[in-house]
Parts: C-alpha cells; structure tokens; sequence
C-alpha cells in the first residue's frame, strides 16, 4: 500500500493533468483528443483518494488540498516556466500549516 503523502502526491499530479487538458483544449486551441487522457487522468485522480485510510471523505479531500496547491505551484514552475513570488510561497505555506491542523489534530476516539 502507498503511503498517504505518495498517493495524495499521486492524485495531485492526476489532477493537475487532467484538468490541464480541458485547459489546454479550451485555453490553447489543442485537439479535443487531449480530453480522452484528461478524463482518465481525473478517474485515476478520484481513486487514488479513495487509498486514504480515514472514514471521512471530507477530511482526506480537506487535507489534500494543501498538496493540490503545492503541486499546482510545482506545475507553474516547472511546466509552465513561471517562477512562483512571495505571495505564491506565502499562501502554500498557509495552506500547508492548515492541512498539518486537518491531518494532526488529537481527535475523540
């Protein structure tokens, strides 16, 4: 089994892939084909979020986010060769200290 931080890591890459293609299509004028991998990539996205061992749903999704935004700022560096600013850094930052809460909070048994 993968562990919780490769699949959400996993499931980020899924997600930022297969929602690049309907930009991609929409946005810069490619071929309607490039949905085909796209929406593959978002079922591979939705089940590997269901690997995460919680019976809450909401809380594996509220927890990932904060991995979604690091991959997104990831995707605009590398991918699209934008360099993230302060703000950039300072939200993931943000996002990740709440996730951290979500994921690491004592909770009643």
């Amino acid at each position: 089994m993968l562990k919780p931080l490769a699949v959400y890591i996993l499931a980020a890459i899924a997600e930022i892939a297969g929602c690049y293609s309907l930009w991609a299509v929409l946005k810069m004028g490619k071929s309607p084909l490039w949905l085909i991998p796209g929406a593959l990539s978002l079922c591979a996205f939705a089940w590997l979020l269901t690997l995460i061992d919680t019976p809450a749903a909401g809380r594996a999704y509220a927890a990932y986010g904060a991995i979604y935004i690091a991959a997104s700022i990831g995707w605009l560096w590398w991918v699209e060769k934008q360099r993230p600013d302060l703000w950039d850094l300072a939200g993931l930052m943000l996002c990740l200290a709440g996730s951290a809460v979500i994921l690491f909070a004592p909770r009643p048994s």
